[in-house]
């Protein structure tokens, strides 16, 4: 199988391109910074790696090799939890998705012959927030901000069905793994300090990122599997399970909640994603007889910090 990848040098798409290479699949990673992609992977480590130039929001030569690939994963995007949601900032988190959703799928499109599937990603802030509600992939979506971006984005990635292209859209929980949301976390815990974000009252859906790349390889290699699914563990906590776990497994305590106040003054608008959570609960993704290694938090956070 040969696959193409935006996002490949994040933290979820380095992981990703790492388990297909080990399969012997060849994978074609599409980045606006070669230099970088070069470094991640290195030709002698990555033989069947091919690197590619590409750009956000113009047509390019990079989409013909679209035509080459069996299937597509769109994992591309500027983080959202990181800086100030300036109007500016704000923009460039939608464009980031939108318009390079939009580009991938013309490129699709266009393919003769065409990729058979694309895995397109999305996120759980699709659903809104709610510290009493439930979501599942049959929810409606909310109004907010990042609901959306979110609808924005699945609206591009919806148009490469009229092609014909399997469509797989995965709503990404917060992924837990050695970096991302958890490697903030860590460093006030090691220094006994560690405690609860905001109220501690709001749910946190989380995946362990071994079972989201587990989830998208599935997704790559099964064609009944069509449509949209929730990519977290089915047992959300809130966040006061959270930090006191993590303090478990860290054997260090959990007493020193950040308030509200220092998260807002440090993110502006930014700071819902972790002052504001949802309860989402990935009802498709175990009809399909997905299998989860880290179903609970503490099998998760015990692997990371082992």
């Amino acid at each position: 199988m040969k696959v193409a990848i935006t996002g490949a040098t994040g933290f979820v798409g380095s992981l990703l391109v790492q388990r297909l290479h080990g399969k012997g699949h060849k994978i074609v990673v599409l980045t606006r910074n070669t230099a970088f992609a070069q470094k991640v992977f290195p030709s002698e480590a990555f033989p069947n790696v091919e690197i590619v130039a590409y750009t956000l929001n113009t047509s390019g030569s990079w989409q013909s090799v679209i035509a080459s690939c069996d299937g597509v994963v769109n994992l591309a995007g500027e983080p959202i939890g990181e800086g100030r949601w300036t109007p500016e900032r704000k923009q460039e988190i939608l464009n980031s998705r939108k318009l390079g959703t939009q580009k991938i799928v013309e490129a699709i499109v266009n393919a003769n012959p065409k990729p058979t599937v694309l895995i397109n990603a999305s996120a759980i802030g699709y659903y809104g927030t709610s510290e009493t509600a439930n979501f599942d992939e049959t929810s409606q979506s909310g109004n907010d901000f990042l609901a959306q971006v979110c609808q924005a984005w699945e609206a591009e990635a919806t148009k490469v069905k009229d092609a014909g292209v399997r469509l797989v859209i995965l709503r990404f929980g917060i992924v837990l793994g050695n970096g991302g949301a958890l490697g903030k976390m860590i460093p006030p815990f090691k220094l006994f300090a560690g405690g609860p974000i905001g109220s501690g009252r709001q749910w946190f859906s989380w995946i362990h990122v071994d079972d989201l790349v587990n989830l998208i390889m599935q997704a790559l290699t099964k064609p009944e599997i069509e449509g949209i699914y929730n990519a977290t563990a089915p047992n959300p906590v809130r966040m006061a399970d959270l930090s006191q776990t993590l303090g478990q497994v860290m054997n260090r305590p959990s007493w020193l909640p950040v308030p509200a106040f220092a998260i807002e003054a440090l993110l502006g608008d930014g700071a819902i994603v972790v002052l504001e959570g949802q309860q989402v609960l990935p009802k498709r993704t175990v009809e399909t007889g997905f299998e989860y290694k880290y179903p609970n938090l503490q099998s998760a956070l015990k692997q990371i910090l082992a």
